[in-house]
C-alpha cells in the first residue's frame, strides 16, 4: 500500500528499513511493480545472519545497505563510537530517513509502528475473521508476535472493535522477544522512533530510542518502541502482552514445524510460542479456548538460526533492568 500512495503521489525514489528482511523483500517486490528505486537499510546482525533475505531483495531490483553504515551522518557517528555495533531497527530507521532527506523526490517509506502502516495491516485480521466464520469458530484468544505493532494490529484489531461494542470478551496476547521486552518491561512515555532523533516524537512503550538490543535472530523484532496505538491500549489494560525467550521460541518453531510441516520464521515462532502457553495452561484448567495466532512468515532462510538451536549453541539472553532503566530516564530530559 505504501507503495502504490507514492507511485500516485509521483514519487520516484523510497527509502525504508527491515530487521530480518522480510519487510524489506516485500517492498521490494512492490517497488519494482510500481517502478520505484528503493534502497533498504537492512540490521547488519540479520543483514549477516540472513544472507539469502538480502539476496531476495537484490533480486526484486532493490539496493541492501548493512546498517550502521558509513553512508549517513546517523551511520558514521554510530560506527565511530561503537565500531562493533551489529545495529537495530531504531538505527536503520534513522540511516532511511537521513538518505529520504538528501535525495531528490524521494520518501521514506516505514513498515510497522505508525498508524497507517497498522489500518494496512488489517486486511490480514479481516480475513481471518472471515475464515473463522467459514469454521463455525470465533477466537477466544488472538496472539501475534510483537516488534513495532504492525503484524499485531493487523491481526488483532479486527477482533478487537467486537470487544469494543460489547459483543465478544477476546483476550489479545502481543508475543515479544525477551532480549527487547518493551511491552512488558518497557515505560509509556513519548520517545523518538529512530536512534538518531529524526522522527517526531511518538508517545509509546519503550526501551529508550538508544536501546541496543542483543544480537538474538529475533532480527523484525528488535525494536525499541511500540506503535502509539498498541500502547494506549496496552496501558488501558485492553491488551496482554508476554516476553518470550529465545530457545522457548526455537522449541516451539520446532514442535509446529514437525506437527504442521511447515518451518515457522523466528519471529513469528514468539507467537507460536505464546499460543502452546495458553494450549497448556487451558490444559491444565480443563478449559478449551479457540486461540487464533498469527503465522507470518517463513523460515526456509533462517536455518542458520535452526542449525544453532540444534547444535545447542544457542542461548537466552535477558536484559539487565538497569540498562532499560539507564535508557528510560534519559527519556525525561529529552521531553523537558
Amino acid at each position: 500500500a505504501q507503495a502504490y500512495y507514492c507511485k500516485k503521489q509521483g514519487v520516484t525514489n523510497i527509502t525504508t528499513e527491515t530487521g530480518a528482511g522480510q519487510w524489506g523483500a516485500a517492498l521490494s517486490m512492490a517497488a519494482k511493480h510500481f517502478g520505484l528505486e528503493l534502497a533498504v537499510y537492512m540490521v547488519k546482525v540479520s543483514y549477516h545472519q540472513k544472507p539469502y533475505r538480502r539476496s531476495i531483495m537484490q533480486t526484486y531490483g532493490a539496493e541492501v545497505i548493512a546498517s550502521p553504515s558509513m553512508s549517513t551522518k546517523a551511520g558514521r557517528k554510530i560506527i565511530t563510537e561503537n565500531p562493533n555495533y551489529q545495529g537495530s531497527l531504531g538505527t536503520a530507521i534513522s540511516e532511511a530517513v537521513e538518505l529520504a532527506m538528501s535525495t531528490p523526490n524521494c520518501k521514506y517509506v516505514l513498515g510497522s509502528v505508525l498508524n497507517h502502516v497498522a489500518l494496512h495491516q488489517t486486511v490480514i485480521g479481516l480475513e481471518a475473521e472471515k475464515q473463522m466464520q467459514m469454521a463455525g469458530e470465533y477466537p477466544d484468544v488472538v496472539i501475534g508476535c510483537f516488534g513495532g505493532g504492525s503484524n499485531f494490529s493487523g491481526i488483532c484489531f479486527p477482533f478487537m472493535r467486537h470487544n469494543f461494542a460489547g459483543d465478544t470478551d477476546t483476550r489479545f496476547i502481543a508475543a515479544e522477544p525477551a532480549s527487547c521486552p518493551k511491552l512488558t518491561r518497557g515505560v509509556f512515555e513519548y520517545d523518538f522512533g529512530d536512534e538518531a532523533g529524526y522522527t517526531p516524537m511518538i508517545p509509546m512503550y519503550t526501551l529508550g530510542h538508544n536501546f541496543a538490543p542483543a544480537n538474538t535472530h529475533a532480527g523484525g523484532l528488535r525494536y525499541h518502541g511500540a506503535g502509539s496505538v498498541v500502547s494506549q491500549l496496552r496501558e488501558e489494560g485492553r491488551i496482554d502482552a508476554v516476553d518470550i525467550p529465545q530457545v522457548e521460541t526455537f522449541q516451539a518453531a520446532t514442535l509446529f514445524a514437525r506437527a504442521e510441516g511447515i518451518i515457522p520464521a523466528p519471529e513469528s515462532s514468539h507467537a507460536i510460542a505464546a499460543a502452546i502457553r495458553e494450549a497448556k495452561k487451558a490444559n491444565e484448567q480443563g478449559t478449551a479456548p479457540v486461540i487464533l495466532f498469527n503465522l507470518s512468515g517463513h523460515g526456509l532462510i533462517d536455518m542458520a538460526a535452526y542449525d544453532s538451536y540444534f547444535a545447542g549453541d544457542m542461548q537466552n539472553y535477558d536484559v539487565p533492568q538497569s540498562e532499560i532503566d539507564k535508557n528510560t530516564d534519559q527519556l525525561e530530559n529529552i521531553i523537558r
